[in-house]
């Protein structure tokens, strides 16, 4: 783990440290009230990253513990807020790019449509599909693979509809998840 002079450490490195996802620390720290600060770094291209001071890093690793103890209780039960939620397929550019498309996992499919439409204004969702926040990357590789990747997960793609049922597919052989389950969870 990276500290710079102050004693403070990327939420990255954090969650590196903790074998956490990012946006499960970003959630802990808030609900705990610590407080980031943004620094430039260098290993990652002088972009401003997320810090938060080394005192709080037992805090944060307390409140995880505690999550993941209460998850174990519960057979089939995930690790960490917000872990189920869905798998979304956007179509970016429905009439001038048909087949420019993203995909990902969010727990609010509604909310993650509004913060790409900043960027991609005529941006539609296509489907999604409930998804474990596990099944992310296995999911992503699995329907795009031979498309064109023109960014993390924005792809290109001749058939969108041969995206679809891929996801179909993949999703057709996960475990269900329940109503109870999206609910309890999001």
């Amino acid at each position: 783990m990276l500290k710079d002079s102050i004693d403070r450490v990327t939420i990255a490195d954090v969650a590196d440290e903790l074998q956490a996802h990012r946006p499960t620390i970003f959630r802990i720290v808030r609900r705990l009230g610590i407080v980031t600060q943004k620094r430039r770094d260098e290993e990652r291209g002088n972009q401003q990253v997320d810090t938060i001071a080394l005192s709080d890093i037992d805090q944060v690793r307390e409140a995880l513990l505690t999550g993941r103890r209460a998850a174990s209780t519960e057979p089939g039960a995930l690790i960490g807020d917000g872990e189920i939620g869905y798998f979304y397929l956007f179509q970016l550019e429905p009439e001038h790019d048909s087949g420019r498309f993203k995909v990902g996992f969010t727990t609010d499919v509604d909310g993650r449509l509004t913060k790409h439409r900043c960027s991609a204004p005529f941006a539609v969702c296509v489907r999604s599909w409930p998804c474990r926040r596990t099944w992310e990357r296995a999911a992503i590789d699995c329907v795009t693979a031979n498309c064109e990747q023109l960014h993390t997960e924005v792809f290109r793609t001749a058939d969108l509809s041969s995206i679809v049922s891929r996801c179909d597919a993949f999703f057709s052989l996960m475990p269900t998840l329940s109503e109870a389950q999206m609910h309890d969870d999001a």
